[in-house]
Formats: structure tokens, C-alpha cells, sequence
């Protein structure tokens, strides 16, 4: 069973990203935190992507103790987490090394974590991080359909799995994957040619991308004569014709702001809101890959 398109998310112009909240020490008290959560929520962002991973955790915490200090603000949120990644500084064994945990003991304890870490009584999306070749798909899915039955989480996804990776999930429980969180930029596109964006249509999960702006390499690749003639046209920096970029495809992908700068959250939704003409979605995709489209 899949997702039908448009039921998961479908007014969602953009995701905003926590994994960078630590850099940003003027937010972490917990009433300004609120506030700024309220604030995105005002302007139609309300969904908020986590892993228990992001900051080991405290990520999660900071964003929990924001909700309990605001009533009600906790019922305007929508929640995306994400688990089965231990980085090699966690890893309590005598190995010491980065590895994946999609192992359903692991899930039942990490779904429980992020729902007291972010004081909530239910995740509305909870993806598994990164594929493991270890997977018991089976005993995973078990565990899954557990947490949406017992209300903990009300969606399911993926996170950076190729095709036949969520397929192999997904023939295991009757539950929709919902999404595939996975990196997606004008300078990160390949998807789009290799097949991995239209096996997602194909299987109707929605793309959440990371990484839209591709890490700031985006002003070194486009010309900025194209920049100063898009913002002509459009009326969008570099960075709102990035997400304009991603937001046109089919499928309408969600691109996963990391930056919690206002400005750059103001440029992205621009971005999300405005059409580009055909030629101009495709000379900049020529630009940043320095050559003619195949």
C-alpha cells in the first residue's frame, strides 16, 4: 500500500530543519524558542524536521522544553524525526565505530526517546535514517505498526534509501511509506536522470530534500549575470530560485531548510511560491553542472 500524492503534507511549502539549532545560542532559551516556532507557524511553516541524533539529542530537548512553555503551541506543530544512525563517539562497545541500528528493539526505545525528549504524545512522521544492510524488515515493520497503532507516531517514511531498499520495507506492512527524506539540489540532481526521482513518483512517496541549497555551493556556480537576470524575471535571490528549482518538479518536493536565519527562510518560502519558466529551470541546471543538459 502506498500514499496517494497530496495527502501527506500537501500544503507544505517548506520543512524547517533543527540539526543546526546549537549554532544559534540566542534561540535555546525556551520561551524565545517558542516564540520562534510561533512565528514560523504564522507564516504556514509548521512542520519541523529532527533526528535523535542532532546534537545527540539535544536538539530534541531544547525544542520540547519550547513547546511546554507555550499552551497550546504543541498542537500547531507538526514533527518529523528520524533514527538508526549511532555515531562512533556513542558507540558504547569496545569498536568505537559509526553503524546503523535498524533493529526494531532499537526503533521501539528511539521512538519512546524522541517522544519524552520532545514532550509530545505523538510524532506525526517518524523515518528510519539510513538504510541498513543489517535490516530485519520484517521485525522493523513489526515494530512500526505497533507505534501507529499504539498512537506514538501517525506516519511512517524512509530516510536516503534507494528504490528497491524502501520497496523492500514496504512489502513487509500494509502501512504507506510516506516520504524519502534524501539530498536534492540544483547541484546535487543526478536523481532526476538516473531514475530515483521517478521510482519515488512511481511508488508515490513524497521527496523531503536535504541540503536544498547545496551547503552554499550554489554562489560559486552560478554566474551572477543569471542570478541579476533571474531576479529580473522572478523577483528571487539565488537562493529562493534554488527552492523555486525543487518545488517545480513533479511530485512538488519538499525541500528541508537547514538554515534558522530569517532572512533565508523569507528567501526559500519566496522561492516556494513562485513558478519559473522552462528555459530558465533548465539553464540553471546547465549552469551549475558547467555543461548542455543531456
Amino acid at each position: 500500500m502506498s500514499a496517494e500524492h497530496g495527502t501527506w503534507l500537501p500544503d507544505t511549502p517548506l520543512i524547517l530543519g533543527t540539526m543546526r539549532l546549537l549554532d544559534h545560542p540566542e534561540l535555546l532559551r525556551a520561551r524565545t524558542l517558542a516564540g520562534w516556532i510561533s512565528h514560523q507557524v504564522d507564516q504556514g511553516l509548521d512542520v519541523f524536521d529532527h533526528a535523535d541524533i542532532y546534537g545527540d539529542g539535544a536538539c530534541e530537548r531544547h525544542f520540547g522544553k519550547a513547546l511546554a512553555t507555550a499552551p497550546g503551541l504543541k498542537q500547531r506543530v507538526r514533527v518529523v524525526t528520524k533514527a538508526g544512525i549511532v555515531p562512533g563517539h556513542l558507540d558504547t562497545s569496545r569498536w568505537q565505530t559509526k553503524h546503523y541500528r535498524a533493529e526494531a528493539d532499537y526503533l521501539r526505545q528511539a521512538i519512546d526517546g524522541a517522544l519524552q525528549r520532545l514532550q509530545l504524545e505523538q510524532i506525526d512522521t517518524f523515518l528510519i535514517h539510513r538504510p541498513d544492510p543489517l535490516m530485519d524488515a520484517g521485525a522493523v515493520a513489526s515494530i512500526l505498526e505497533q507505534a501507529v497503532a499504539n498512537g506514538k507516531i501517525s506516519h511512517i517514511g524512509v530516510s536516503n534509501f534507494l528504490p528497491d531498499q524502501w520497496r523492500w520495507l514496504q512489502q513487509h506492512t500494509s502501512l504507506p511509506l510516506v516520504c524519502n527524506q534524501s539530498e536534492l539540489s540544483l547541484a546535487h540532481a543526478d536523481a532526476l536522470f538516473n531514475g530515483q526521482h521517478d521510482a519515488m513518483l512511481c511508488d508515490r512517496l513524497r521527496w523531503l530534500a536535504w541540503s536544498p541549497l547545496a551547503g552554499g555551493q550554489l554562489a560559486n556556480a552560478v554566474p551572477e549575470d543569471l542570478v541579476s537576470e533571474a531576479r529580473e524575471q522572478t523577483g528571487l535571490c539565488l537562493n529562493g530560485l534554488a527552492v523555486a528549482w525543487i518545488r517545480q518538479l513533479p511530485g512538488s518536493p519538499i525541500p528541508v531548510l537547514g538554515s534558522l536565519k530569517q532572512e533565508r527562510i523569507a528567501a526559500a518560502s519566496a522561492g516556494a511560491s513562485t513558478s519559473l519558466p522552462r528555459p530558465l529551470w533548465y539553464r540553471l541546471l546547465e549552469a551549475v553542472r558547467s555543461a548542455p543538459v543531456p
